[in-house]
């Protein structure tokens, strides 16, 4: 038995020849559907409908060969992608369902010929019993798509009628008799019905709607429409998302901080006092010499000496 590591590099190049391979089949096969389609929508314009039945099945059997071929090329990108997985001496969960899936089909694919090579380095690698499981897919590791792509069994007649009614439809063929010409006519019917419903969005009743978006709009209604968003003022730069809610805080708040509370100290507060009293004497003796003196209507104006003596009073 050669190497670990060699048999792994062997079959990661298999897996990429095979993917190669069956991108080419697929294409082959899509094409070959499509004359296949031509054909049946020939014998059914025809009238050879049980010709048509029976040939109709070839083209089921291809789309779902096609169908297997992808979920194959699928797995080997898979088996590709985890390469490193292969060095292990047991089969990794993660590779099981593609490795058994393609030991299980690579024998009834035609035409890729490098699946058939990977499922025999596959089989050098995990031993008969592996290989066994495998097969009669004991464990049910085999994909279920693979396996049901795989029964050879005729195709339920639900499905063949509606392969043919999808292939008449999309070469204008009319079958069954008589489905060509009412879907015609329900289609014919859609477009009268969209075309009134146009007429009766461009002509209003009485043309209401039409003065009703040409109208001014009144004083009123202007006043009270809310201005938008972006014209109320400058948005802050600067924005506080809100925590999250835990068990501790259910309902969190944002608490931005206020301006500084700023209240004068006490000398501030007695210095203020003493000038309001001041000004308060001054103010009176200011009245009493208006009323007595004769020096005009203002009164008389102290001197420097008065108002010393003034402020020796209030100092007391």
């Amino acid at each position: 038995m050669p190497p670990a590591s060699t048999l792994v590099n062997k079959i990661k190049v298999q897996l990429k020849l095979s993917v190669s391979r069956l991108r080419m089949v697929q294409q082959k096969d899509t094409a070959l559907a499509k004359q296949q389609r031509r054909a049946m929508a020939q014998l059914l314009e025809q009238g050879k409908e049980e010709s048509a039945r029976i040939r109709v099945e070839n083209i089921i059997r291809s789309d779902m060969n096609t169908e297997l071929l992808e979920i194959l090329e699928l797995y080997c990108e898979l088996l590709t992608a985890r390469a490193g997985l292969l060095e292990q001496k047991e089969c990794d969960p993660g590779l099981e369902e593609a490795v058994k899936s393609i030991i299980f089909a690579a024998p009834k694919v035609e035409g890729v010929k490098e699946l058939g090579t990977v499922r025999a380095l596959l089989v050098e690698k995990y031993g008969k019993e592996f290989v066994l499981e495998a097969v009669e897919n004991r464990d049910g590791k085999v994909a279920a798509r693979v396996a049901d792509r795989l029964k050879v069994e005729p195709p339920r007649r639900e499905l063949v009628d509606a392969y043919l009614e999808t292939i008449a439809e999309a070469y204008g063929v009319d079958w069954p008799v008589g489905t060509a010409a009412a879907a015609r006519k329900r289609a014919e019917e859609e477009a009268e019905a969209e075309g009134e419903e146009d007429d009766d969005d461009d002509e209003p009743s009485g043309g209401q709607k039409v003065r009703a978006l040409e109208a001014p709009l009144e004083a009123e209604e202007l006043s009270k429409a809310t201005p938008p968003r972006d014209l109320v003022g400058p948005k802050s730069p600067v924005t506080v998302v809100p925590p999250s809610p835990s068990t501790d805080n259910v309902r969190p708040r944002v608490n931005l901080p206020g301006p500084p509370d700023l209240k004068p100290g006490k000398k501030m507060v007695d210095a203020g006092k003493a000038k309001a009293a001041a000004a308060a004497g001054v103010n009176g003796d200011k009245k009493a010499d208006g009323g007595g003196g004769s020096g005009g209507p203002g009164g008389k104006i102290p001197d420097v000496d008065e108002l010393a003596k003034r402020f020796a009073q209030l100092k007391r």
